[in-house]
């Protein structure tokens, strides 16, 4: 299968040849067709498999061979994406594999000056890639008409509604009109996102080229288990010691990420922090200095889970495992993209067991556990979860009985396991609970 046979036009082929594309991959080459068919789609595919390419390249298309009538051009496409980072990235493929066509599109997200937004609005736009909350400010105010919306693309939907965006989709979608062709992509499939597609979707065709909720094959795992005091210690040697010249590091907080990033930088790594609190403009230009190599480490929060597209990532790194499953197979996901190799490591602690174990369980298969050198836990504990040990009833009984000789008159009730009640003999108005 070649792109020529999936019908795109000589512009589109000529701009995805200057992206280096040879072969579509199987989300292109199942989704593409489906699209020019006119059908809904409920795709699901790992990240890093060519989704953004599998629905851009069609509606460009479309776009270009039915141009818009009307003076003043009125938003036909609308692409929403969870996070600021994955709209830009989404919004420069559009106008890469569009650059011949004479079609505009903008990228709306929250952070930055709606004042622009709003001018471009005004002079005219055919694409509007968006977060949820910064489109549904422009809705509000009325500065952004989407009564001509064909096409609506929910890209990484289940991320959508892991941020709590459902409710201002929903809203959304009363501004559209209710025939258009509805596009979802989702890198994991749950309960809610069934439901949800029931409710958006009409009658939509099913594509999915990767087991469900897996990780990417391309990617090589590791657990390094490690005392929680000595993660940063671990890191810093890991990074150092292999030479890696370039690492993304997820922490489970904001805080946490800005701690680590100072901590690396005292130990001489280049490091530098990406997260919510961050103003976009200093993440877009500390993305740049990661991608560029300026920046060594990477430390990020889930914010960077999505959307971070970058050429033969070779290693990312959990400091913190992520309290939802979903989430690792996000995190790592930013390796191992468009068939290269990459490693994904986790430093996990004695408090992080319940979590690794939820993430295997969701991958239905366990991670290869690799002790570091000079780094492994202490001996006295284990890495496994202890079972609490059991008493048998003989042993709960001769306890009771040893406790009743204290001189006192009375007697001992057991209660609970390691408990008994001391009551007092008649006459008397104190009662007590000995351990």
């Amino acid at each position: 299968m070649s792109f020529e046979n999936l019908g795109l036009s000589v512009e589109l082929l000529r701009a995805i040849k200057t992206q280096g594309y040879t072969t579509p991959t199987p989300i292109q080459t199942q989704a593409i067709p489906a699209i020019f068919e006119g059908k809904d789609i409920l795709a699901g595919a790992q990240t890093g498999t060519g989704k953004t390419a599998a629905f851009a390249l069609p509606l460009l298309q479309m776009l270009s061979t039915n141009p818009s009538l009307k003076k003043h051009r009125k938003p036909r496409v609308l692409v929403l994406t969870p996070t600021r980072e994955l709209a830009a990235q989404v919004g420069e493929s559009m106008q890469a594999y569009g650059r011949l066509l004479s079609l505009r599109s903008t990228m709306v997200y929250g952070g930055v000056n709606i004042n622009p937004q709003i001018d471009r609005f005004k002079r005219g736009v055919d694409i509007v890639v968006a977060t949820p909350g910064r489109l549904l400010d422009h809705a509000q105010r009325r500065t952004i008409d989407l009564s001509s919306i064909e096409f609506l693309v929910l890209d990484e939907a289940d991320r959508m509604l892991d941020m709590g965006f459902i409710k201002d989709i929903r809203k959304i979608v009363n501004y559209l009109p209710k025939d258009r062709q509805n596009l979802l992509f989702s890198a994991t499939y749950s309960s809610s996102i069934k439901k949800f597609a029931d409710d958006m979707l009409n009658h939509p065709m099913h594509i999915e080229v990767a087991r469900r909720n897996t990780a990417a094959e391309m990617v090589t795992q590791y657990v390094h288990p490690v005392e929680s005091g000595r993660k940063r210690e671990l890191l810093s040697s890991l990074i150092r010691g292999q030479k890696w010249n370039q690492v993304l590091v997820f922490t489970r907080t904001k805080h946490g990420a800005n701690r680590l990033t100072k901590q690396l930088i005292s130990d001489g790594i280049q490091a530098a922090a990406i997260h919510g609190n961050k103003s976009q403009n200093v993440r877009t230009k500390t993305l740049a200095s990661f991608k560029n190599g300026v920046v060594r480490t990477l430390v990020a929060t889930d914010v960077a889970a999505r959307g971070l597209d970058i050429n033969s990532l070779p290693h990312v790194v959990n400091f913190d495992l992520p309290n939802i499953p979903e989430d690792y197979v996000h995190r790592i996901g930013r390796t191992g993209r468009a068939g290269q190799k990459g490693e994904a490591l986790s430093l996990v602690c004695r408090e992080e067991q319940g979590f690794l174990m939820n993430i295997q369980k969701l991958l239905k298969q366990k991670i290869s556990v690799k002790e570091i050198e000079g780094f492994q836990m202490e001996k006295s504990t284990t890495f496994a979860k202890k079972t609490p040990e059991k008493r048998t009833k003989s042993q709960w009984k001769s306890k009771s009985r040893e406790s009743a000789s204290n001189g006192k008159r009375g007697r001992f009730t057991q209660t609970a396991p390691g408990r008994t009640r001391f009551t007092q003999a008649p006459g008397s108005k104190k009662r007590g609970v000995r351990p």
